[in-house]
C-alpha cells in the first residue's frame, strides 16, 4: 500500500464513506501477504518510500504474475529486475500496458503517474558501450523512483577527452552513478572532478584477468578520490535506487 492510498482509506473512514470492516479488510494484509512461495513486503511503501522490488531470475512467469496481481490490488507501481524476455510474453498477455527494457532487463508498470521528488538530475554514465545494459538498470529504477536522469556513454578514460568535453554536465548533476569494467578507472576520474557524490558501478566486462568484475570492483575500492561509493560488480539497480535516495534529500 502506498501512501496516497493509505492517506485516501483515512480521510475515508474520517468522512463515513469507509466502514471500519471495510478499512480493516485492506489493512490485514498490510504487513506482508503470504503467497506461498513468498512473502510480498506490502509495507516497504510506507517504510523506505519505494515498494518491494521483484527479482524475476529465478522465478516463474506464473509466481511474477500472481506477485504483479498483488502488488497492483495495493496501488503500488511495480518494478522487476533481471527479467529473461522469454517470460515477458506470458506476462505482458495480463499486464498489456506494461514496459520491457530488453538491454536491462527490466520490466515496470504503473498503477499510478509517477511522481517526482528527486531535488536534482541524476547522471549515468558509462566507460564503454558495453557497459549501457547496467547504466540502464540504473537509469530505469532512478526514473521510477521519481528522478530526472540524464545519460552519458562511451566516455572512458581511453578517450579522455570525451569526457572532459561534457564537463558542464557532470557538474550540474546533483548525483552520478559512473558504471565501469576493465580496470574501472572512470569513477576515480569523476570523482576528482565533481563535489557531488559518485556511486561507481563495476561490470563484468573485460578480458580474462578483470575476473568477472572483481578487478575493477577493487580498484573502485581502492580509488584515490574521495566521495565515492561502490555498489556489486553489474548492480545497476542498487546504484540507481542509492542515487534516489541522495537525490531526495
Amino acid at each position: 500500500m502506498n501512501i496516497l492510498k493509505l492517506e485516501g482509506l483515512l480521510k475515508g473512514i474520517k468522512s463515513g464513506k469507509t466502514t471500519l470492516d471495510e478499512a480493516m479488510a485492506q489493512l490485514k494484509s498490510l504487513p506482508f501477504e503470504d503467497l506461498g512461495f513468498t512473502r510480498i513486503d506490502h509495507h516497504r511503501s510506507l517504510r523506505r518510500g519505494f515498494p518491494e522490488v521483484i527479482w524475476g531470475e529465478g522465478k516463474t512467469s506464473a509466481q511474477i504474475v500472481s506477485i504483479m496481481k498483488q502488488l497492483r490490488r495495493k496501488g503500488q507501481n511495480i518494478l522487476i529486475t533481471r527479467l529473461e524476455e522469454k517470460k515477458t510474453k506470458a506476462i505482458q498477455r495480463v499486464f498489456p500496458k506494461s514496459h520491457y527494457y530488453p538491454r536491462s532487463k527490466v520490466l515496470t508498470y504503473l498503477t499510478h503517474p509517477v511522481r517526482t521528488p528527486g531535488k536534482g538530475t541524476i547522471l549515468v554514465i558509462t566507460a564503454g558501450t558495453t557497459d549501457i545494459p547496467v547504466a540502464e538498470e540504473a537509469a530505469v529504477t532512478a526514473q521510477f523512483m521519481g528522478n530526472r536522469v540524464e545519460t552519458l556513454y562511451d566516455v572512458g578514460v581511453a578517450g579522455i577527452h570525451r569526457l572532459l568535453s561534457e564537463r558542464e554536465r557532470l557538474e550540474a548533476a546533483r548525483v552520478l552513478v559512473v558504471v565501469a569494467g576493465m580496470e574501472g578507472a572512470l569513477p576515480s576520474v569523476v570523482g576528482g572532478l565533481v563535489d557531488r557524490p559518485v556511486i561507481a558501478v563495476p561490470t563484468s566486462v573485460g578480458y580474462g584477468a578483470s575476473f568477472g568484475g572483481i578487478t575493477a570492483l577493487l580498484a573502485m575500492l581502492n580509488s584515490c578520490a574521495s566521495g565515492i561509493a561502490v555498489v556489486n560488480i553489474d548492480n545497476g539497480f542498487g546504484a540507481g535506487y542509492m542515487a534516489s535516495l541522495i537525490n531526495r534529500m
